[in-house]
């Protein structure tokens, strides 16, 4: 039986390592690194949402929902994670975040095939390490994801390991997970 899915981009973070700038918003090669994405995610999947926890009239410009955290204090991407799967009105929720501009094309296909087999969490990992805000979520993560965070945890790949989470392999597209988290990315990345 064919598994239903949308997607959420994870805006939501402090952006420390940049001085505290929302980082959906920088500009990439003249156009803001939420509008890169976008045009990645688009031909992989039509039902997207953004999550910010701030700016959300410039964010909800594209056209899609915008939401922000339930917990507040920018908890994490956890917690972005979270209140998308509980607007969720599909089975799984595909996660990525706002400052990886080049992520695969294929990601949805390889992450839904993962989870065919009843997984509840799948994500990527370039043959090196895990980029776990590369995720598809079952939405029957809700109540373990609360209670993980309610103790105060944040950590994605713990609770992702403890959910006995797959491991996708694109180690054949390393470059495709490069993130923008210093001023100099912005100019110095250009895949």
């Amino acid at each position: 039986m064919p598994i239903s899915l949308s997607a959420v981009i994870l805006a939501g973070g402090q952006g420390k390592r940049m001085g505290g700038v929302d980082k959906g918003l920088q500009l990439l090669q003249g156009k803001p690194l939420i509008q890169h994405i976008l045009q990645r995610l688009q031909p992989q999947l039509p039902h997207i949402a953004i999550n910010a926890n701030r700016h959300l009239p410039q964010y909800a410009q594209y056209g899609y929902p915008v939401f922000n955290d339930e917990l507040a204090g920018f908890q994490g991407p956890l917690s972005g994670m979270l209140t998308g799967l509980k607007r969720a009105t599909s089975d799984y929720v595909l996660f990525v975040p706002c400052d990886c501009p080049y992520f695969p094309l294929n990601l949805v296909e390889k992450l839904s095939q993962a989870v065919q087999q009843g997984a509840l969490v799948a994500y990527a990992d370039d043959g090196q390490r895990g980029h776990p805000t590369f995720c598809l979520l079952s939405t029957q993560l809700i109540s373990p994801l609360n209670s993980y965070l309610a103790q105060r945890q944040r950590k994605v790949l713990v609770f992702f390991q403890q959910q006995q989470a797959i491991a996708v392999d694109f180690s054949e597209q390393k470059q495709a997970f490069i993130n923008i988290n210093q001023w100099q990315d912005l100019h110095e990345n250009k895949v």
